[in-house]
């Protein structure tokens, strides 16, 4: 809970709070098996850094360690984003908040930018990486090729590559596990039993009371799909569930997603708590049976269930099982043309947030197999704009940390709503 509370900062602040405080500080698991199941939790879906916590747990005290830390690190999250959503529900109108998001939103600019640099940096550093990363941005920027079979393609493309040509992928040299005693196969059937349960309950519920065509329905729906593709964390899913939950739904405006990840940014814990915004919103504005804000409820309570549900089985069920996946060559392959492949599909983010926060007006337009969005120039705003350029300068100039950021860009935002 402490490392929840303190988790600022996204997945690499997190994972390096961990290191710090139960590995150099505690010694409750050595650097090897840390590294080694932080390598492996890049390969599944979901928060690494949450799943990273729920191994923690699960290798000091078994599956009620890993309920604990998996949990109680993503609780102080939530409770902190449901009330921002809340709040943000309520008051989006407003002239004196929007002005803030304005600042919020190119702050939120800035930060993803600075993420594609960071994530850019050691992943390609071969040419065929860069080839898949550049091949990826194309895939889904200019062929509105689907996000999961772009990140899957990928990594398939990757357990081929590793076999015939391992050098394109500069895979270095790891620990060798041994391979010793049974195979723990009762042990995840068990897992993927009860933790698929889980997952399905809720939705069995709706399903029996609120029928399939409720937006409760649809939320899980899609919210269960994207557990099972949110490779690259956050910002790699990020454009792929603006796209469906503006043009798709119909739950938000455009804008709103960076919005909501301004207000993960500013909550402790992982961000891909910005799906609760996204559906507390959805059912918030298609409330009926219920009021609006019991319909917000149940639907951020919905989809921080089924995203997180799906962490516990994928380390409940692989857990035991993770020394011996260390040994294999073809998930390494696998792992590495997809964080490079992220590299592409967080530049294709940084190219869609840079449309809807600096232009009120963004127009698809179709060229025989070609879809590219653009701008209407003459909707630029220049607010933005500038708010744009005085984040870039403090994250990359100044090297603010995120909170400050956030806050001297939301204040910049209120400032030029009373001047001009």
């Amino acid at each position: 809970m402490r490392i929840g509370l303190l988790s600022f900062g996204g997945p690499a602040g997190q994972i390096a709070l961990m290191h710090r405080e139960l590995v150099e500080e505690r010694g409750w698991v050595s650097e090897a098996d840390y590294l080694h199941a932080l390598n492996i939790c890049h390969l599944l879906p979901g928060p690494e850094a949450q799943q990273l916590a729920t191994w923690i747990g699960w290798r000091l005290h078994g599956w009620r360690g890993g309920l604990s830390a998996g949990l109680l690190f993503v609780i102080p999250g939530a409770i902190v984003i449901l009330l921002l959503s809340m709040l943000y529900a309520v008051a989006a109108n407003l002239d004196w908040f929007a002005a803030l998001f304005i600042g919020v939103k190119a702050a939120v600019l800035a930060i993803v930018l600075q993420a594609l640099l960071r994530i850019a940096g050691r992943p390609l550093d071969t040419g065929f990486k860069r080839m898949v990363a550049v091949t990826a941005f194309v895939a889904l920027a200019m062929l509105a090729l689907p996000f999961p079979l772009v990140v899957l393609g990928a990594g398939g493309i990757g357990m081929i590559v590793v076999k015939l040509r391992p050098d394109w992928l500069a895979l270095k040299q790891g620990t060798a596990y041994a391979d010793v005693g049974p195979r723990p196969w009762r042990e995840t059937l068990v897992s993927v039993v009860i933790w698929g349960t889980i997952w399905a309950l809720p939705m069995v519920v709706i399903a029996l009371t609120l029928g399939r065509g409720h937006v409760l329905w649809d939320i899980g729906a899609f919210f269960s799909k994207l557990a099972v593709v949110t490779f690259g964390g956050a910002y790699a899913v990020l454009a792929y569930m603006a796209q469906e939950a503006v043009q798709g739904f119909g739950w938000l405006r455009p804008g709103e997603m960076a919005d909501g990840l301004g207000l993960a940014e500013t909550t402790p814990g992982p961000l891909i708590m910005v799906t609760q915004f996204v559906g507390y919103l959805a059912a918030y504005r298609t409330p009926e049976p219920f009021s609006p804000v019991v319909a917000g409820l149940l639907g951020a309570g919905l989809t921080t269930w089924v995203t997180f549900a799906p962490c516990f089985l994928w380390i409940f069920a692989l857990a035991p099982w993770i020394d011996r996946l260390g040994n294999v060559t073809r998930l390494k392959g696998g792992l590495a043309t997809v964080t490079a492949a992220v590299v592409g599909v967080i530049a294709n983010l940084s190219l869609w947030f840079a449309l809807h926060v600096l232009f009120s007006r963004v127009a698809d337009i179709q060229c025989g197999p070609l879809r590219l969005q653009w701008p209407d120039w003459v909707s630029f705003d220049w607010r933005a704009g500038v708010l744009a350029t005085v984040a870039l300068v403090l994250v990359f100039v100044l090297r603010w940390p995120v909170i400050r950021v956030l806050a001297a860009c939301a204040a910049g935002g209120l400032l030029i709503e009373v001047l001009a």
